[in-house]
C-alpha cells in the first residue's frame, strides 16, 4: 500500500530521482523545497516553498496538505507516515564555512524535532560516505580500515561532514527519545545516468589512483530511489546507519583488495573483501534492508 511521504530537498539532482521512484512505487509525495520542481514532477507533486532553518515553517509545511485542491479534500489531522530528508547543503564551499554548518545542522535538527513531536514514525535522513574523514580532509588521509563499514570511526575534519556527524547524532537522540524509526544513508557521490559519459566518472575508471576521496564508489541516482523505499517500508531497527552505495568499485580492478593494498599499503584490512566489493561496503544494506541494485556503472559507462 502506498504511502504519504514528505520529501525535503525533493528539486535537487538526487531528490528529483527519489521523488519518481516513490512515485512508481505508489507513494503520495509532497516536496519541501526552496525552488520548485520540474515538469513532468510538477504535475504529480506539490511543492512547498519551505526554509527548515525556521522550525515554525516547518511544523506548519509537516501538517499541510499534500494537493492544492478547491476545495480541499484531505482531512486536516491525517500526518505523514514517513519524511525523507535530503534537503541541505551539498558540499563544501557553496557558503561560507559557518552558513555550511548552520544551515546543514539546524534544519536536520528543526525536521527530525518536528516529525518526532508530531508523532511521524519513520525519518530517513540523508548523510554521507565524507563523515568517514578522508572527502575533504586537508592533505591526505587514509581511511582508517577496509571494508569501511558503519561502525568505522567518524572523524572528519572539515565543516560539511562534521555537519553530517551532528545530523546522525541528532537523528540517534530523537530516536532514543521518541522510539522513533530514524534511518541514516551515508550516500556516496551521486551519478545520474547522463553523468555516466562524463569526464568525472571517466576519470573514476582511467584515473582511480585519484579518487580515494570518493571512497571509490557511487550511488546511483536511481537506486538511491530504491535506498529510500526499502527505508521507508522496514519498520522497527529504531536507529540505523546505512552506507547508501552501488556494490562495484568504479575501476576494472580484478581485486578491490589488491588494488587497495596497492593505493593504500598502510591500511589494514578487518575482512576479506568481495572480489569487487565497493570499499565503503553496502553489505549491512543488503542484508538488513534487502538492497539489489538495478544500475551498476559497466552498463552505461562507455569506454
Amino acid at each position: 500500500m502506498g504511502k504519504r511521504i514528505i520529501v525535503t530537498g525533493g528539486s535537487g539532482k538526487a531528490g528529483q530521482y527519489v521523488i519518481d521512484y516513490l512515485l512508481d512505487q505508489g507513494h503520495q509525495v509532497l516536496n519541501l523545497d526552496l525552488t520548485p520542481l520540474p515538469a513532468p514532477f510538477s504535475d504529480r507533486v506539490h511543492t512547498i516553498r519551505v526554509d527548515l532553518a525556521d522550525s515554525g515553517q516547518v511544523y506548519s509545511a509537516f501538517t499541510s496538505h499534500f494537493k492544492l485542491t478547491e476545495p480541499f479534500r484531505e482531512p486536516l489531522d491525517l500526518l505523514p507516515d514517513a519524511l525523507i530528508h535530503l534537503a541541505g547543503y551539498s558540499r563544501n564551499m557553496i557558503v561560507p564555512d559557518n552558513e555550511t554548518f548552520r544551515g546543514n545542522a539546524l534544519s536536520t535538527y528543526n525536521v527530525i524535532e518536528a516529525a518526532c513531536r508530531l508523532g511521524i514514525k519513520k525519518i530517513v535522513t540523508a548523510s554521507s560516505v565524507t563523515v568517514y574523514g578522508v572527502s575533504y580532509a586537508e592533505g591526505d588521509v587514509d581511511y582508517p580500515s577496509f571494508p569501511v563499514h558503519e561502525e568505522v570511526d567518524t572523524n572528519p575534519m572539515d565543516t560539511y561532514a562534521i555537519s553530517k556527524v551532528c545530523g546522525e547524532r541528532i537523528a540517534r537522540g530523537f530516536a532514543r527519545r521518541f522510539g522513533t524509526d530514524n534511518y541514516v544513508l551515508r550516500i556516496g557521490p551521486v551519478v545520474a545516468p547522463h553523468e555516466y559519459k562524463g569526464t568525472v566518472f571517466d576519470s573514476y575508471i582511467k584515473t582511480p589512483e585519484k579518487w580515494a576521496a570518493h571512497g571509490w564508489g557511487y550511488t546511483d541516482a536511481r537506486d538511491l530511489g530504491q535506498m529510500c523505499d526499502l527505508a521507508v517500508q522496514k519498520d522497527g531497527l529504531k536507529f540505523q546507519i546505512f552506507n547508501a552505495v552501488n556494490d562495484e568499485i568504479t575501476n576494472y580492478t580484478p581485486s578491490a583488495a589488491g588494488f587497495l593494498a596497492r593505493v593504500c599499503p598502510d591500511v589494514p584490512h578487518t575482512r576479506e573483501m568481495d572480489a569487487r566489493e565497493t570499499p565503503c561496503t553496502n553489505k549491512k544494506m543488503k542484508e538488513v534492508l534487502g538492497f539489489r541494485q538495478n544500475h551498476p556503472w559497466q552498463t552505461y559507462y562507455e569506454t
